[in-house]
């Protein structure tokens, strides 16, 4: 296969892929964090994702918050994500190097969302603070556990917070570390 083409196929697999493995690890996240689920956005990613987690979900139940069948959705979705650009670009690799691989990979998603989440949140409160919707009120149950502990102990200097940039730091290093735990073939 021609390399612009196995690149191009590459791309649309990780891009399709990811979007939705986001949308899982936020169907994984919201109810850990004790999002509410009167949010039209959580209950459209609820939507999403429930014709593959619920039939799962009757055989595999939840142990208290944690939703198993999510987890599992999750891993096997990644992997085959994994597999898939393997076969693509005529690589090879172990389960266990994939398995591993998926873990590493959702860890490193699961931290970009939060990051990603805080920068969010930062830019909308210059631009428009104290407005309520629901993508804010998403973002707000995200952030707020990473950046409550930061903020009782750093107070705002002259009215400005810089617990957001701190956490932000904070999580793209703690991915980097993350990320050079990935099995090389893979």
């Amino acid at each position: 296969m021609p390399t612009n083409v196995s690149t191009a196929l590459v791309y649309i697999v990780n891009a399709l892929t990811s979007l939705y493995v986001l949308v899982l690890l936020l169907r994984f996240w919201l109810p850990l964090l004790r999002a509410d689920f009167r949010n039209p956005l959580a209950q459209g990613i609820f939507k999403l994702t429930s014709p593959l987690v619920l039939p799962l979900r009757r055989l595999i139940p939840a142990i208290g918050r944690l939703d198993t069948a999510t987890v599992l959705v999750t891993v096997t979705f990644q992997c085959l994500a994994i597999f898939l650009v393997l076969l693509i670009v005529g690589g090879r690799a172990s389960a266990s190097s994939i398995f591993v691989s998926a873990i590493i990979k959702l860890a490193m998603l699961s931290v970009n969302i939060f990051a990603y989440a805080i920068l969010i949140r930062a830019v909308l409160s210059w631009m428009s603070p104290g407005q309520y919707n629901p993508a804010t009120a998403i973002i707000g149950t995200l952030t707020d556990p990473v950046l409550r502990p930061l903020q009782r102990l750093i107070p705002p200097l002259g009215g400005i917070d810089l617990t957001p940039m701190l956490a932000i730091i904070g999580l793209f290093a703690f991915n980097i570390l993350i990320g050079g735990l990935l099995p090389s073939n893979v």
